[in-house]
């Protein structure tokens, strides 16, 4: 038996407890901090011993004899407690029992209690499983079981529109009853508890990897259960896991101080909530001020080195003070009822010397004033219900929020919660400082905010292009450019991560990229990586960042064969006689009709009028007139004759020549996917990237499960025997075929249309944490139409000139023949003209000979001096 704790240097005063023959017993667990005169174990003790001590003053016996405490310091070990409760029983006359502490110890003391009918009223004991006054009719408490303080974390949910978390517990019964408790809660109001974190208080360790279990929950909301010895330990570990702030935010069942973490690490503690028991004087309701005043002018008198202050005093010294007296009330209720109906005792116990054949006589009378009895306590209203254990009423709850505080960081109330009003701030002008010192209310979803973001990336012109950039002293730096750089730039500014990004090598293989993600080698891989059913089963995509189809490209046709008459082709050769016939038939009735009429014609010789009639004949039928008009009416009707047929005439061989000058441009190898697969080219002249999309389909859908083309390992090869005449023809992506032959290879050409739609994705792992997220924001970027002005700058521009207008333009060796024949008329033009100024040229070159002959003579002849003057 001890009768007083070993306060380690805390010398009370108090009066002595043995001369009391009536006692009630204290159990308080021995705090490692009970040195500190004001830690909560001393305070506990200060206000059970001051409550008995005002039950004397205020002259409260049972059977004339005041009440005295017995003390006995518990560890936490159950049997312990067992043990010393058993001792205590039987060598005092012990009517009530005060705690224990804690609520494994509260189960066995509960069952011990009820087997000789003593009453026991618990002040922090908090396990549910407690609340049966069926399973523990002798067991009372006046704080609020864990089923309260679950319900006030789903309101506090509520009102930050959180709806999952992770829970962390130590593994005892307050453990294990808050985790179920909370977890039942969450489950009726559709919130999700993600992982179940056991922290184990033999070996004080986490049970797995507590980094991993967070970083993979999907949350970044932490409940912890535990009392405040081993709430210090998981946050250190947290602490050094680095799963704290700013990433998580934790809520604690309690406050302890945070003085022993470093200075350096103790920002991220900032943000953290706790969720406690407090009394009922945060809200300004009833509480017993006199007895509460009473009760510190006691402590102050006896042992006022340990009086913390009256704002001060701990939570849990105030529901201790409540639950002594609760008995101490209760018991005189039940002598003042005793002693109006009979003489006898009102107490009356069986003693042994074995604890358990002692027995309380009328347990059960004591037992029943305790359920019925309603008071004010300094706590709030006191008052329980016939089938519970817990108080119906005085159930407060408030959160505190960690701040830094003078230097150092500590808590400080912020929110506070009644049934009837739920939560509210707790003072005026408070506010939530968050994890990271925010004051924005962080998300419960796991965000890629803060967080490094390790990124593989295909090098792909132009999904991925390396520049190299010249820097001082002559030293080469390099950039990402290209549409992905730019694309996780826009998802970098939305989502605020950290991108790391690591090109991956050109022999790595999409397949094998795919497999190291799946592996963990990165968070995420972003490229022209094809979505397909196949590697869904491997590993997740994103919605699409690209919309992407199959192209054919091969090289630009040489130019067709010179044809110098292709200007004759529009017509046949009997249509071509036809119409000369025509003409000359024309010119003989126009001459026939005309020359006696005409005066253009009727003094002109009979061939100088017929060649008159062909040139009125050509120039009608090619539209352009002549110089000279019919006069009569047969002439004027004939020539309505040429006019028609020159409409005809000119219209048809106008539309037949184009179409025969375009037929005549130079011809494609093939036209399309069409031709591939009846096998124009050779399999062995098709060039295909093996290990690509482009390779699943030219098995499929070409060579029925064959694999006979001409085999390549990077888009440089395939490109490179393509240009260098290996193969005929490749299959590969619309965008970077569309890239390729604007920007790079203007020799070579896209050809038909595109086919196998499909879509390009950002590769993740399976259930990826932040996938919904990054969905999110792709689709922002895709409706602020992002991903299209992407497409423009890096797709839909062209470093080959004018090549749109030399695929349309026709070239000269079309009309070479058209020129051929221009040049001989024009040649037999001048000859009648040479013909009728042939005395001119005559003389001319005879002018030009004679000259050249006598300039020689005129150098020859001697020259003439002046002889000078004497």
């Amino acid at each position: 038996m001890s009768n007083q704790l070993n306060t380690q240097g805390v010398r009370a005063a108090w009066p002595p407890s043995t001369i009391s023959r009536i006692q009630l017993l204290g159990l308080f667990q021995n705090d490692i901090n009970l040195s500190d005169s004001r830690s909560e174990s001393a305070q506990l003790l200060a206000m059970f011993k001051t409550a008995i001590i005002l039950s004397q003053r205020y002259n409260i016996t049972v059977d004339e004899h005041p009440l005295g405490w017995h003390i006995e310091q518990t560890c936490g070990n159950v049997i312990d407690s067992l043990k010393k409760t058993c001792l205590a029983v039987s060598s005092s006359n012990i009517v009530g029992i005060v705690g224990p502490r804690l609520s494994r110890e509260a189960h066995m003391i509960a069952a011990f209690a009820e087997t000789i009918g003593i009453p026991v009223v618990s002040y922090t004991a908090t396990d549910p499983d407690l609340s049966s006054r069926s399973a523990y009719s002798s067991f009372y408490r006046t704080i609020p079981s864990d089923t309260s303080a679950a319900l006030s974390i789903v309101h506090l949910f509520m009102k930050f529109n959180w709806t999952s978390c992770v829970i962390i517990y130590q593994n005892d019964a307050y453990g294990y009853s808050g985790m179920r408790v909370i977890s039942e809660s969450f489950t009726r109001n559709n919130f999700k508890v993600r992982e179940m974190i056991k922290f184990d208080i033999a070996t004080r360790t986490i049970q797995g990897d507590l980094k991993n279990y967070l970083l993979n929950s999907g949350t970044r909301i932490i409940v912890l259960w535990a009392v405040p010895m081993f709430t210090l330990n998981i946050l250190q570990y947290a602490l050094d896991q680095d799963v704290l702030g700013p990433r998580f935010l934790w809520i604690l069942s309690c406050s302890p101080s945070l003085d022993s973490f470093s200075k350096e690490s103790s920002h991220k503690l900032v943000g953290m909530l706790t969720i406690e028991p407090i009394t009922g004087n945060v809200f300004n309701t009833s509480i017993n001020v006199s007895l509460l005043h009473a009760a510190y002018e006691i402590w102050q008198q006896y042992e006022p080195e340990s009086f913390p202050g009256s704002n001060d005093v701990d939570q849990y010294a105030l529901f201790a003070f409540d639950a002594t007296w609760l008995l101490i009330k209760s018991l005189e209720r039940l002598c003042t009822t005793s002693n109006r109906k009979t003489s006898r005792s009102c107490i009356s116990l069986v003693n042994s010397s074995f604890c358990f054949d002692r027995y309380l006589m009328n347990a059960s009378s004591f037992l029943d004033q305790i359920t019925s009895m309603a008071f004010i306590g300094v706590t709030g209203p006191i008052e329980y219900r016939v089938n519970g254990t817990d108080r119906s009423k005085g159930i407060y709850y408030f959160s505190q929020n960690a701040q830094v505080l003078s230097a150092r960081v500590g808590f400080m109330p912020v929110l506070k919660y009644s049934e009837e009003n739920l939560w509210e701030t707790y003072k005026e002008p408070l506010t939530i400082v968050w994890p990271n010192n925010s004051c924005v209310i962080p998300s419960d979803r796991a965000t890629l905010s803060g967080t490094t973001l390790n990124i593989g990336i295909f090098m792909s012109a132009p999904f991925a292009i390396r520049e190299y950039l010249q820097g001082e002293f002559e030293s080469s730096k390099t950039k990402l450019i290209g549409y992905l750089p730019d694309l996780i730039e826009h998802l970098r500014e939305k989502m605020n991560f950290i991108p790391n990004i690591t090109s991956i090598p050109g022999n790595i293989s999409y397949s094998k990229a795919i497999l190291a993600l799946e592996k963990g080698d990165y968070d995420i891989l972003v490229g022209d990586i094809t979505v397909t059913a196949t590697r869904r089963e491997i590993v997740s995509f994103s919605t699409s960042i690209f919309d992407n189809s199959l192209s054919i490209i091969i090289r630009k046709p040489l130019s067709a064969d010179v044809d110098l008459f292709s200007y004759m082709k529009p017509f046949s050769n009997e249509l071509w006689i036809a119409t000369l016939a025509a003409t000359i038939y024309a010119s003989i009735l126009i001459c026939l009709l005309e020359r006696g009429e005409n005066a253009a014609l009727r003094n002109r010789s009979i061939v100088s009028a017929g060649v008159m009639t062909i040139w009125y004949s050509i120039g009608t039928i090619m539209g352009y007139g002549v110089d000279f008009h019919a006069t009569t009416a047969s002439g004027r009707l004939l020539t309505i004759a040429l006019y028609m047929l020159s409409l005809v005439l000119v219209a048809t061989y106008t539309a037949n020549l184009a179409s025969n000058l375009t037929k005549a441009r130079p011809k494609h190898i093939i036209n399309g996917i069409d031709d591939l697969k009846k096998g124009k080219i050779p399999s062995q002249r098709i060039g295909i990237i093996k290990e690509t999309t482009m390779e699943q389909y030219y098995v499929r859908e070409i060579s029925r499960g064959s694999r006979n083309f001409y085999p390549a390992t990077s888009r440089q090869q395939i490109l490179n025997s393509l240009f260098n005449g290996t193969i005929d023809a490749t299959i590969l992506d619309s965008g970077i075929a569309d890239y390729v032959t604007h920007h790079v290879y203007c020799n070579l050409t896209v050809v038909g249309e595109t086919f196998d739609e499909t879509l390009f994705g950002i590769a993740m792992s399976k259930n990826w944490l932040y996938g919904q997220e990054l969905d999110m924001n792709i689709l922002a970027l895709r409706e602020l139409g992002h991903l299209d002005m992407l497409r423009k700058k890096w797709f839909q521009t062209s470093n080959c000139d004018n090549q749109s207008e030399m695929l349309s333009s026709m070239r000269i060796e079309s009309m070479a023949g058209l020129f051929l024949i221009f040049g001989i008329i024009t040649a037999v033009a001048l000859l009648p003209f040479i013909w009728s100024k042939r005395s001119t040229i005559k003389n001319y070159f005879y002018m030009l000979t004679t000259r050249r002959y006598t300039e020689p003579q005129k150098n020859n002849l001697p020259t003439r001096y002046s002889n000078p003057s004497s």
